[in-house]
């Protein structure tokens, strides 16, 4: 009998870079771009959940419910990094979306691993941020089985909260604690167990379609335009202008002006001047 421990994906050797320590530059790179075409081809086969997933997200905040992201390392920061877009992309307040990663602020920016290994203070930390039952969770674990993030899921599942697994690994503990699974199968990576590569970047594709999505099917999106956009630079500002310009058909000086008397709000100076 084969004493061969079963390996998830997410640690299981790449025979296409068994060699790559002896590889020139080149080659790396080459390889890796090789391994992340298939990303989105993994990714293109869940989108029939992903849509579920949006279709459920919009349903709830348009009750007034909440969007939360949860994970740890690579996972937890990616979640955070889509949160925070949202108010500058979509005018949300930071409260719609929330990133929440194991180890806080700090984790953000450096490693901080054992933090991963709490199952509790998954389920602590929504409750510090007052999560509730109209609200939305998305777990973010590439392996599927980290209890951090596993406990978080299992007790917005246990409230009757929305709940979404997103993953690389079928048949992991996330899939059976969500109500949703999210699986994009991307396969081993090129540096194996690193799995900010491959499985991040399609976790990076399937959050970016939930947050877009969803905000489009809210209302803060015109045609292609971001018409609800905080303009707080200089390049956001001439962004604001263009769209203004686009939507209205007046010239850009005119555009200028509008946004000015509209103290900078572009969703009053759209409301305003197609008025």
């Amino acid at each position: 009998m084969s004493t061969e421990i079963a390996l998830p994906i997410t640690e299981q050797e790449n025979p296409r870079s068994k060699d790559l320590s002896s590889q020139s530059t080149a080659e790396i790179v080459a390889l890796m771009n090789d391994e992340d075409a298939l990303v989105a081809a993994a990714v293109q086969r869940v989108l029939g959940d992903v849509v579920k997933a949006v279709d459920e997200t919009v349903a709830r905040l348009e009750k007034g419910g909440r969007l939360f992201y949860t994970g740890t390392g690579t996972s937890g920061r990616l979640g955070v990094l889509d949160a925070s877009e949202c108010p500058p992309t979509f005018g949300v307040s930071p409260e719609l979306v929330q990133g929440v990663i194991a180890g806080g602020y700090d984790a953000c920016y450096r490693a901080v691993e054992a933090s991963e290994d709490d199952a509790d203070a998954g389920a602590a930390d929504l409750k510090q941020r007052g999560f509730g039952v109209g609200d939305v969770l998305v777990g973010i674990a590439a392996s599927g089985k980290t209890p951090y993030t596993v406990g978080a899921v299992t007790f917005a599942r246990s409230i009757g909260a929305f709940t979404v697994g997103l993953t690389v690994v079928p048949g992991s503990p996330i899939t059976e604690a969500a109500e949703l699974s999210i699986v994009p199968v991307v396969g081993p990576e090129v540096l194996t167990g690193s799995s900010r590569l491959k499985a991040g970047t399609a976790q990076k594709m399937v959050l970016n379609m939930i947050s877009t999505a969803t905000m489009v099917r809210l209302g803060y999106v015109s045609g292609n335009r971001m018409s609800h956009l905080q303009p707080r630079n200089v390049k956001l500002r001439d962004r604001a202008v263009r769209i203004i310009v686009a939507e209205t058909g007046l010239d850009y000086e005119a555009a200028v002006k509008a946004l000015e008397a509209a103290g900078n709000d572009l969703k009053v100076a759209l409301k305003k001047t197609k008025g």
